[in-house]
Parts: C-alpha cells; sequence; structure tokens
C-alpha cells in the first residue's frame, strides 16, 4: 500500500510513519507533505496514492482547501489535535479520522475498516468527504477555557474585529471569541447570508432590523442584537449593499 501523509509538524509526522512501520512493513510512504500549496502541487503531478493521512489543521489553513485545487479519489483518514466534536461530522459519513497523540491501535483499526471497503465504497470518498466537509464549516467550534462550544453559522448575528481580536455575536447577543481574521470568516460565510459592512464587521441578513440615512449618503443600520460600535456602509458601498439586501436567497 502507498501512503501520502500530509502533516506538518514532524514530530507527528515522524511517529505517524513509525507506527505504519510497525502496523504494517509493507507500507509504502510516498512522501510526507506540510502545507496545501505543496500538497496540491504533489497530486497534480502524481498518481493517486492508495491512502492519504491529512493532517486537517496545516499552517497554511484547514488541508480541506486541498479539495478546492485539486481532486482526491483515494481514500482519506484525517488526523486532528482537537475539534472532537466537528468530527462527528466524518464519523456519521463513514470517513475515517484519528485524534492525537495517535497509537498503533488507532492506526491498525483505521486499515482493518478500509481493508474491508469494496472498490465501489473507496470511489464514494470524494463525495463524502465534500459532504462532510461541508457540514464541518457551517459550524464553528468555540474554545472556552476547558471547553468546546459548537456556534452553526446560522446563530450568528454578526462578526466584530477590534484590537486584533474577532468576536461572533448570536441572536441571543452572547459574544463568542473566533480564531479567525474576519477575511478568513468573509471567504468562508456564504456571501448570500452574510455581508461585509466595513472593516470591523461582518453582518447576518437576518440580522438587519432598520436602515437609516447616514451623514455623507452613508447608511446607518440597526441589527437585531447590540452592537459594540455603530455600524456604518460607506457611500461607494450603499449600491452593493442594496442589491444584496434585494437578492433572493438561494435554496439550498
Amino acid at each position: 500500500m502507498k501512503v501520502l501523509i500530509i502533516e506538518d509538524e514532524t514530530a507527528a509526522a515522524q511517529n505517524l510513519q513509525a507506527i505504519l512501520r510497525e502496523v504494517d512493513p509493507s507500507i509504502e510512504v510516498l512522501e510526507v507533505l506540510e502545507s496545501i500549496a505543496e500538497s496540491a502541487e504533489w497530486l497534480q503531478a502524481n498518481p493517486q496514492p492508495d491512502l492519504l493521512f491529512m493532517d486537517i489543521h496545516l499552517a497554511d489553513g484547514e488541508s480541506f482547501r486541498i479539495l478546492d485545487r485539486v481532486e482526491i479519489t483515494a481514500p482519506v483518514i484525517f488526523t486532528t489535535a482537537y475539534d472532537q466534536y466537528a468530527l462527528e461530522a466524518f464519523r456519521l459519513c463513514s470517513i475515517d479520522y484519528l485524534l492525537k497523540p495517535i497509537s498503533p491501535d488507532d492506526v491498525r483499526r483505521a486499515l482493518e475498516k478500509l481493508s474491508r471497503l469494496t472498490g465501489g465504497e473507496r470511489t464514494e470518498y470524494t463525495p463524502r468527504i465534500k459532504q462532510a466537509v461541508k457540514e464541518y464549516e457551517e459550524t464553528f467550534l468555540i474554545h472556552l477555557r476547558d471547553k468546546i462550544i459548537p456556534l452553526h453559522r446560522d446563530q450568528i448575528a454578526f462578526c466584530y474585529t477590534a484590537n486584533e481580536r474577532v468576536t461572533a455575536y448570536d441572536f441571543k447577543g452572547e459574544s463568542y471569541p473566533i480564531d479567525r481574521t474576519l477575511e478568513t470568516l468573509q471567504a468562508q460565510l456564504p456571501a448570500s447570508d452574510f455581508f461585509r459592512a466595513n472593516r470591523q464587521f461582518i453582518i447576518s441578513r437576518r440580522a438587519v432590523q432598520e436602515i437609516s440615512v447616514w451623514f455623507g449618503s452613508r447608511l446607518s443600520l440597526s441589527l437585531a442584537v447590540e452592537t459594540p460600535e455603530r455600524i456604518v456602509i460607506s457611500k461607494a458601498r450603499v449600491p452593493e449593499f442594496k442589491a444584496w439586501l434585494r437578492s433572493v436567497r438561494p435554496v439550498d
């Protein structure tokens, strides 16, 4: 079996390779890749491996972005150090995942499960991965001390950044720190439902309650929940905002 490892932590990659040698010495590790760009380039230039071990969190982003650049037809076993709640989506879609620290028994069970799959079932991995990624990305995991709180994107009224910190607010006015930039959130949240109002705010369509004309032909927004500061749409972005507000949300 030819295996590709996508992992940006040297110690974790070395540990996984040692475990694979222990579990099945016939396994050949083709390469250990550390980034989204490097992995996409390798997969475009080489035949698909028999199996991929893919760490979810890489230094340059989540490894799901690799699927945006190249079609992966090989089975994937995801690895991660946390986010157990969100990974339930992968379990339900019959996609294997391993929580770090990975043990030989974990790998052995995953490989045994893989060996029981038929050829047809293996070809179904790509659509299953895409469905699991969709479900994963619809939920944010908020880390608060020793707890992980799931926050579905439909619960978000707005996101706000100040002092290099990003906070999401739900429709009850509760706040949740998010370890992502507003730019990252803008790319992740569906444009049909969320609008980048200005440098400080991303707002939900459902949260917009009142619009007032502000100085200099700008707009001032009032949301269904209180905001840390006034939300102002610049004159240049007023047409775009109005078009977004008038647009019909596509049916899922």
